[in-house]
């Protein structure tokens, strides 16, 4: 068994269309994807705002509130919790240029809209946590944007959130590039940055996402080391990446083995999930994989973390003080990879 509790979300079972071709498998209903979720022991589900509520921009607000009293239904019906509720800000028309960082004053003025909303629906569902994975905030042209005024606008935006209900916490996901091509917001440390500058900094944290930092050309554990040192890794997102090319959301560990085992060991020493942290699987299953082993991903990312568990556990912390005071890195690095490979 692993220490952590593990989510995901429903896009994580998906039809398998990539930006190059069709869709492969059948949509699956969601209660037969949340019922799947607690077969494979998962803790939780992850929502975007239309995930939980279809068709939102359509509603009242309390027509939206009583479809996501819907959803709580469910999830108690299974006994999952929801871990956070995110707004889908890179899907609508209205966000082609970004959210709260448009040019366009209408569309500010609607992301912060359905911002408002998550939260609403946040407050029903029984979670605190806001994630803004801020996908068109950046620029596609570096000329067509002030990028000063745009990450005052990001400020300014967080804090009206918070202002919105003294609760909820606002957990920024990073990542550099894709949909756009300069993001204004690309890694923890900017993170950190805005976080410092909002109205309550003690309620604005980081999810990190293995690959996003993988396409920053960053490590992945040594972000999520950043985040914790000032408190403020809200939430991972264990995947894998091959290089810095699309956002692949491959199974954890399965490219790089040796980076997934110090993402393990540095969440276990810091003792990450005390608080009630979740550990987030954004990972996909391959497009051409059949749907019936649609849900593989999931259980093979589980299994990864929990090996790897042991792993930490059996890590040799007397030798590696030995050989860091003989600089003796050498040896501390075959001793890592024996562990790894079984031989130690």
């Amino acid at each position: 068994m692993s220490r952590f509790r593990f989510t995901a979300g429903p896009w994580n079972v998906h039809e398998g269309a990539d930006a190059f071709g069709p869709e492969v498998r059948a949509s699956i209903p969601l209660e037969e994807k949340v019922a799947k979720f607690a077969e494979l022991g998962l803790s939780g589900v992850q929502f975007h705002d239309d995930d939980a509520v279809p068709g939102l921009n359509e509603m009242t607000e309390g027509e939206i509130r009583a479809e996501a009293g819907k959803i709580r239904a469910l999830l108690d019906r299974y006994n999952l919790a929801a871990e956070f509720v995110a707004p889908r800000l890179w899907m609508d028309p209205h966000t082609v240029d970004g959210g709260f960082t448009s040019n366009s004053a209408e569309d500010r003025e609607f992301a912060l809209w359905r911002a408002y909303r998550s939260i609403d629906i946040a407050r029903v569902l029984g979670c605190n946590k806001i994630v803004l994975w801020l996908a068109r905030e950046g620029t596609l042209c570096a000329e067509s944007k002030n990028p000063v005024e745009n990450v005052r606008r990001l400020i300014d935006a967080v804090n009206a959130m918070l202002r919105y209900d003294d609760r909820i916490e606002v957990l920024i996901e990073p990542k550099p590039n894709e949909p756009i091509d300069r993001s204004f917001c690309p890694t923890t440390g900017h993170v950190m940055a805005i976080s410092a500058a909002t109205v309550d900094p003690a309620r604005v944290g980081c999810v990190l996402e293995s690959a996003h930092a993988i396409l920053a050309g960053l490590d992945p554990a040594n972000e999520m080391a950043f985040a914790l040192a000032f408190s403020k890794l809200g939430s991972v997102h264990l995947n894998d990446q091959n290089g810095m090319k699309f956002d692949q959301d491959k199974s954890f560990g399965a490219e790089n083995l040796r980076q997934a085992f110090n993402q393990v060991k540095v969440l276990c020493e810091n003792n990450y999930g005390s608080r009630g942290e979740f550990v987030g699987l954004d990972v996909k299953v391959m497009r051409t994989q059949r749907a019936e082993a649609c849900y593989q991903h999931i259980a093979n990312s589980i299994r990864v973390v929990e090996m790897l568990e042991k792993k930490v556990e059996r890590f040799d912390y007397d030798y590696q003080a030995k050989c860091v005071a003989a600089r003796d890195y050498e040896a501390l690095e075959g001793y890592v990879l024996r562990l790894l490979l079984g031989d130690v």
